[in-house]
Parts: C-alpha cells; structure tokens; sequence
C-alpha cells in the first residue's frame, strides 16, 4: 500500500476534502427555483421524493405530483425554501424558491400612494397585484368573486 503523505498531491486531496461542503453549499445555491407572484413552474426532483416542506407558504406553494415533478406557485414576493425528503425522512433536497413581480406588460398607475396595476397584454385591464391599493385590491377581487361565482351557477342550470 502507497502513503500518500508522501506524493505531491496530498495538499490537494485535503484541500478538496475540507471545501466539498462549500461546494455543496454553493450547488444548493445555483439550484434556487425562481418563479413570478400568481403563476407556477414545474420542477424535477428524485422520485423517491413524498414529503415536502415550505418553510414559508404565504411566499410558495408546493404541490408533489407523481414521479417526482414538483409545481411550485409563486404566492407573495421574497424567498423561502423548500426541503424535498424520501419516507425514512433523509432530506433529498434543499432548494430556495425566490418570487419575483411580473415583468412583462405590466402598467402601474400611482393615485396618490395608492397604487393600480394593469395588465396589457394587448389591451390593459385590471390586474390585482399585491401591494395595490386595498380600495382597489377588494374591488377588483370582489368583481372576480362574483364573475366566477355567476359563471359556477350557470353552469349546472337548465335552461
């Protein structure tokens, strides 16, 4: 058997030793799950995968489909993480989930400090975003509410 105290490399296998949790960690970090507030992005995570936790899920939700396919939906801005772990309870993944703002065809109108957001994709309409105006936020949703609600009841009635 061969020493390796003795052969030029052993400085460098230490070295590579010692930083392989650093490296880890920076993996870790280019994994995040970027993803835009009210929409979702599907993710591929081992299959062994059936529990997952968010650590915060007023930012993200996580919703664990079959063969490990994971839909993470944005819910407010910021980040959080998600821990992916197999039925024994080993942590299979450890992934941040950064929310971002819309950036695509989005207007927003300022009235004062209260703030509008429009959606123009082509033609602006409404567009309920957080950190609008509460006037405008519960109006805007209460309109939706009741669309979806006459559009639920029409559907089972008979002419």
């Amino acid at each position: 058997m061969r020493n390796f105290r003795g052969h030029a490399a052993f400085p460098f296998i230490v070295i590579g030793a010692l930083l392989s949790p650093l490296a880890a960690i920076a993996a870790s970090d280019t994994d995040a799950v970027a993803v835009v507030v009210d929409q979702a992005r599907v993710i591929k995570l081992p299959e062994r995968v059936s529990t997952i936790v968010v650590g915060n899920p007023l930012i993200a939700d996580v919703t664990l489909q079959p063969g490990g396919m994971v839909v993470v939906t944005g819910k407010g801005y910021g980040s959080t993480n998600m821990i992916a772990m197999d039925r024994t309870g080993a942590v299979l993944a450890d992934r941040s989930i950064q929310v971002e703002g819309p950036t695509d065809k989005l207007v927003t109108v300022f009235r004062g400090v209260d703030r509008e957001s429009y959606s123009c994709t082509p033609v602006c309409q409404r567009r309920v975003t957080l950190g609008d105006g509460s006037e405008y936020f519960d109006k805007v949703l209460g309109q939706t509410g009741n669309l979806n609600g006459a559009a639920g009841g029409s559907a089972g009635a008979k002419p």
